[in-house]
């Protein structure tokens, strides 16, 4: 299976927060599944660790060596990602979200979220 990790999913990974389910959890531990994040989602957690919203447990910098080590590759954004962004109905406002969804249309990716409003989408999701 291929997995796009939201970016909530990625850091209670990074973090070890009980918060994500075993099942989830077990889903992106397992190596028989691809687990991409969205240099979006890079570019999300960037930003709040940046305003002080978001604390890591690790610095930020060794983020590089945590994806390597969990075998957790960078989805980076496409111009058909862009496009089909452009055709998403406003369900979901969150601009980081949308690209998510348009990134696992494009891919055809399972996204781990626990957010409900990507449910209004035509995409596949795993949580618990």
């Amino acid at each position: 299976m291929k997995l796009l990790l939201d970016s909530h999913t990625f850091i209670w990974f990074v973090n070890g927060d009980k918060s994500l389910p075993k099942k989830a959890l077990s889903l992106i531990k397992d190596i028989d599944n691809t687990c991409y994040i969205s240099i979006a989602s890079i570019w999300e957690i960037a930003l709040k660790v940046s305003l002080k919203k978001l604390e890591l447990k690790s610095d930020f910098n060794k983020i590089t060596g945590f994806l390597t080590d969990n075998e957790i590759e960078i989805l980076p954004l496409t111009f058909e990602h862009i496009q089909t962004l452009i055709d998403l109905e406003f369900h979901h406002s969150d601009p980081f979200d949308r690209i998510l969804i348009s990134q696992s249309i494009c891919e055809d990716l399972v996204i781990i979220t626990k957010d409900s409003e990507f449910n209004k989408y035509k995409v596949k999701l795993k949580w618990s």
